[in-house]
């Protein structure tokens, strides 16, 4: 008869957190090892694993540090687990996600099931017309700085079982190892990237802001993705205030607020008076501004969510990086069978408010596919308008071939 295990994990829970690693793909840690070849041999990793937690014996590796240049300037550090890391860290969340999933803000909205950033932007978007005055929060560099003392005192309130405090607290203190093998230590923050982070971020941040926001300024209303967040006051003189708070709240959980970044947006529409220096704001990838609406009075003013000038840049250099034009060796339906499914995320997101702003950029896709028709067929070359021409027969013909070719011109909703 074997000697029982230190601390009950189900063999179960290992294996279905498994399949949500497969699912989610990922690159390899620092050992190499890819999702196929932890597959080589699956059940025996499965196992090891499993009896490794199970006993108290299982010690991380050091997290691969990927450095993601920052659309501002700058890199931002991701830190990569190895597939059996992300495997544990799995099973971890599997027990402690239920436990304080349900104490979490209603408006709280990253990586959270049943919740969406889009949630949040519409949330954001009707606060707006309700109250005047933004703080548009900007955390400085939160993922690195999070207290680890502070962060086991939140988990252990929620869970009573041992290996979960434990293996948490190996987590926070595994080192990065950079691309030239050199081990950096950790005493602070948890690396963006690995399957436990989210989850152990929105804890945080639930005692650090969301909990103590609503328990001292009640009168105010927030929206928070991840460390993104947006606070909604009444007037200037109240956002000044909250504002104050915050940073000083902030400094005591060991945070700091970016100082350029962070800042208070008057929601300028056509009943509100004055101006002031700041007067819009990005938010999830879509920029806030006072812009033209239409109802059956006719236009006016409103102060409303559409895609950000930098996402909506972004869409359009991937566009051109296809390099469509090129590819006369391809199809039509090769060519949209590729980009597809892109666009309909791009849809499905930056489409959801004020869509007439993301067409202005999916219209560059048929700038290419009438130079792809220029280079495909001998008719059409070095003749640009017939190769227009010649597209919005296609279009004609075949409306649902390319999904932006589907998307009705909208009205501002």
């Amino acid at each position: 008869m074997s000697k029982p295990k230190p601390f009950d994990i189900s063999k179960s829970v290992v294996l279905e957190a498994y399949e949500k690693v497969r699912a989610n793909q990922g690159a390899a840690g620092v050992d190499g090892e890819s999702i196929a070849a932890f597959e080589v041999d699956l059940k025996g990793n499965l196992y090891k694993l499993w009896n490794r937690l199970s006993s108290g014996t299982y010690f991380p590796p050091p997290v691969r540090a990927v450095e993601i240049p920052k659309k501002a300037g700058g890199v931002r550090t991701l830190g990569v687990p190895t597939v059996a890391d992300r495997v544990a860290q799995t099973v971890v969340r599997m027990y402690l996600e239920p436990e304080v999933e349900p104490i979490f803000h209603p408006d709280s909205y990253g990586y959270r099931p049943g919740r969406s950033a889009l949630d949040a932007v519409g949330a954001c978007r009707e606060r707006c017309w309700k109250f005047d005055w933004v703080i548009d929060l900007d955390l400085k560099a939160f993922f690195d700085s999070i207290d680890h003392d502070l962060l086991l005192k939140a988990v252990s309130k929620h869970t009573d079982l041992p290996w979960v405090r434990l293996y948490v607290k190996r987590w926070l203190e595994a080192p990065l190892q950079r691309t030239d093998g050199t081990l950096v230590p950790r005493d602070r923050g948890t690396p963006q990237g690995s399957a436990i982070s989210p989850l152990l971020a929105n804890l945080f941040l639930h005692y650090a802001f969301d909990r103590w926001l609503a328990k001292n300024f009640a009168y105010v209303a927030f929206e928070r993705y991840a460390d993104d967040a947006v606070v909604h006051c009444a007037s200037k003189a109240q956002a000044q205030h909250v504002l104050a708070a915050i940073g000083q709240r902030m400094r005591d959980v060991g945070l700091e607020l970016h100082p350029g970044k962070t800042r208070i947006v008057y929601c300028k529409d056509k009943r509100r008076r004055g101006s002031h220096e700041h007067q819009q704001f990005t938010f999830l990838g879509y920029l806030f501004r006072p812009r033209l609406a239409r109802s059956r009075l006719g236009p006016f003013v409103s102060f409303l969510p559409a895609i950000s000038d930098e996402a909506a840049k972004g869409i359009r250099q991937t566009i051109r990086s296809w390099r469509m034009h090129r590819h006369s060796d391809k199809s039509l339906t090769d060519l949209a069978e590729f980009v597809n499914p892109i666009v309909r995320g791009w849809i499905a997101y930056y489409g959801r408010f004020y869509r007439s702003r993301l067409l202005a950029s999916l219209e560059r896709l048929d700038d290419y596919l009438a130079r792809w028709g220029m280079r495909k067929f001998k008719k059409l070359r070095n003749a640009a308008t017939k190769a227009v021409k010649w597209l919005a027969e296609v279009k004609r013909r075949a409306p649902a071939l390319f999904a932006h070719w589907a998307v009705v011109q909208p009205s501002v909703r």
